[in-house]
């Protein structure tokens, strides 16, 4: 299973941008929750959101009501929309799902 996540890039502050994870060898992307965490510099790796099976998502506190993940399973994708960018947002961002990591994508909010 590979996990391709990509739609990182420099922006300013109050922008937009999509992540994108694109799944591949794997049967059914329906059996698993889908998660994105990301990584800030010289900090552990937090979570940031969660997708469940039937859709639920979860987000931490910092990103409510900013940030939407969402699910393609047909075309075996999760999303992440960031909204309202804060520098603080800034960090590598991974998606995971399952047991399986995908490679971070670099996002830079500048002030």
């Amino acid at each position: 299973v590979q996990l391709q996540a990509s739609g990182g890039g420099l922006v300013q502050a109050g922008r937009s941008l999509r992540l994108s994870c694109i799944v591949s060898g794997i049967n059914r992307l329906s059996g698993y929750g889908m998660h994105w965490y990301r990584q800030q510099a010289d900090k552990e790796r937090e979570w940031v959101a969660s997708i469940a099976i039937e859709g639920t998502a979860t987000y931490v506190d910092a990103v409510k009501g900013r940030f939407t993940i969402s699910r393609d399973n047909a075309k075996k994708v999760a999303y992440l929309q960031m909204n309202s960018l804060r520098p603080e947002d800034t960090a590598v961002y991974f998606c995971k799902v399952g047991p399986w990591w995908g490679r971070g994508t670099l996002v830079t909010v500048s002030s």
